[in-house]
């Protein structure tokens, strides 16, 4: 009896272990409430007084894992119901790395090593911590960025741990800033201001540009929304402009469903090349996986597998976005996979990635 899928390049893949990965993946549910109203410092239970914690963005409640796998352009597994609208949390940094590519294509960015200064429509890089502040740092969470936007202050994120069961009990206490670029750390609100700065390159709405640029032509659905905060809107020429966030901290964000998003991932596995039309340049998807220098396993706002340090059962070469609850976009090029997978438990989500491994022949 045969127990393997013969796949578009000749590689086989073991039926079997493939059923038991998407079980794996149904069985590996998050730990997290299916209310999700109190934003994140609720479910991760951090550090975060109020106002500090108060959602200023939609929130919708969760759904059932769900996802699927692509080997060779084919979808050989599905599990839940890839179809449902759900958050995505800092899934969305990826996205705002592709729109990066996108105005450095165009010019509108001339080096990621520009200081931001330069192009902002704002004062908040005219200070001594934020002066010299590029675009690169911001890409690579290294900025040190100092002030408040939308009402949170970056000290909101200071000391910040992430990980499985790590201490994260001095999130948001102060701490020294460091000089720009050499200090990493994970911060929400830099994040955000990084957003509203890409958005005054365009000019335009960042889900627009999105939709225009990358998500309409490599055929993604029309479901999909980047949801702003009620406060975060920037005039340009006298227009009211609304600003989105990088992930969902305090609601808001990404919404989407897991087809588009393994639809995303097989551009990137395509070096940003889409049935002939180049969307993004192959040079952009080589510089975001290129790790930073003080943070290995980071690139330009992707998780990178530098040392097979993030997800040791995934090749080196593996790259991923990621979003609390969990959301993980897996990419990983050697064995030409794009993986989806939502809502599955962060301390479960490298065996997953196992469980898809043991299946190639």
């Amino acid at each position: 009896m045969d127990d393997g899928l013969l796949t578009a390049n000749g590689t086989r893949l073991n039926a079997e272990k493939l059923a038991a990965a998407t079980a794996f993946a149904e069985s590996a549910e998050t730990r997290w409430p299916y209310d999700l109203d109190g934003g994140l410092s609720a479910v991760e239970k951090s550090n975060e007084p109020a106002p500090w914690n108060e959602v200023t963005g939609p929130m919708m409640r969760r759904g059932k894992p769900n996802g699927l796998i692509i080997k060779d352009g084919a979808t050989v597994a599905e599990w839940g119901d890839p179809s449902a609208i759900e958050m995505t949390y800092s899934a969305a940094k990826s996205y705002l790395s592709l729109l990066t590519g996108i105005a450095v294509d165009d010019g509108l960015i001339r080096s990621i090593d520009d200081p931001m200064r330069d192009y902002a429509l704002d004062r908040m890089f005219h200070t001594d911590q934020n002066h010299d502040i590029t675009w690169r740092q911001m890409l690579q969470l290294t900025s040190e960025w100092e002030g408040s936007l939308w009402d949170k202050p970056d000290l909101v994120d200071r000391n910040r741990e992430l990980g499985v069961g790590v201490d994260n009990s001095k999130k948001g206490t102060p701490r020294a800033l460091q000089k720009p670029g050499t200090h990493w750390e994970y911060n929400d609100v830099r994040v955000n201001r990084f957003s509203l700065s890409l958005m005054q390159v365009f000019r335009r709405p960042l889900p627009d540009v999105l939709r225009t640029r990358i998500m309409d032509p490599i055929g993604a659905s029309s479901s999909w929304r980047w949801h702003h905060y009620r406060n975060s809107f920037y005039e340009i020429g006298g227009v009211p402009i609304p600003s989105v966030p990088g992930g969902t901290h305090w609601g808001g964000g990404l919404w989407i469903n897991s087809h588009d998003h393994a639809l995303m991932g097989q551009l990137m596995l395509a070096k940003g090349q889409w049935k002939g039309q180049r969307i993004i340049s192959e040079a952009w998807i080589d510089a975001l996986r290129t790790p930073c220098d003080i943070r290995p396993g980071y690139g330009l706002l992707w998780w990178l597998n530098t040392g097979r340090e993030y997800m040791p059962n995934a090749p080196e070469s593996s790259y991923f976005a990621i979003g609390a609850g969990k959301h993980m976009v897996w990419i990983e090029p050697e064995n030409n996979i794009v993986a989806v997978a939502r809502w599955i438990d962060s301390a479960k989500a490298n065996d997953f990635i196992g469980h898809i491994m043991a299946c190639i022949e």
